[in-house]
């Protein structure tokens, strides 16, 4: 059994949104939409100041609320690899998963159904990494499986100090953020 994650090292993102551009690209993104983007976090007063550079997408959450609200099954976890994804022939465009995602990572395709970070799962079955991986200049960006020791998301998740967006939500993201 496989469970992908990814992990992105935030001392290493620039914030240039190649990530961005290349999903874009490789998931025929319409024009104004985003399946994945570039958020700024700054924290303290100068001179004392962090900045925090996330590059936030869908979190494919093991315990995907999203999953649950969806009345047609549209919302499904792929297996092997619990991958979230949306069967866009059984979605309604309801909006119910939009509702039920703490992250807001999902949105309403121009063609009615609802649209959201795929990992990429074309590429990832072909043994590749998604788009946004590949093509990162820095290489801060990792996917793999966590049920593999030795995947490069399991050895930086064991040496590294780490974070989730919103682990009080419960839903258990499978995307990290190094630091």
């Amino acid at each position: 059994m496989a469970r992908y994650a990814m992990a992105i090292d935030t001392r290493k993102c620039v914030g240039c949104a190649d990530c961005v551009a290349a999903c874009e690209a490789e998931n025929d993104v319409p024009y104004g939409y985003a399946r994945d983007w570039i958020v700024q976090i700054a924290e303290g007063k100068f001179p004392n100041t962090h900045v925090e550079i996330l590059s936030e997408r869908c979190n494919h959450c093991s315990e995907a609320p999203c999953v649950d609200a969806c009345p047609t099954g549209a919302s499904h976890y792929y297996e092997p690899g619990g991958i979230v994804l949306v069967d866009h022939e059984k979605c309604i465009g309801c909006k119910a998963c939009i509702a039920a995602c703490p992250y807001g990572a999902r949105f309403v395709h121009p063609e009615g159904y609802v649209d959201k970070c795929t990992f990429c799962v074309h590429r990832v079955k072909e043994e590749l990494d998604p788009a946004c991986v590949s093509v990162c200049p820095t290489h801060c960006m990792h996917f793999g499986d966590l049920d593999d020791p030795e995947s490069d998301v399991v050895k930086l998740l064991q040496t590294r100090k780490y974070h989730a967006l919103l682990p009080e939500a419960g839903t258990k993201p499978n995307l990290y953020y190094l630091i």
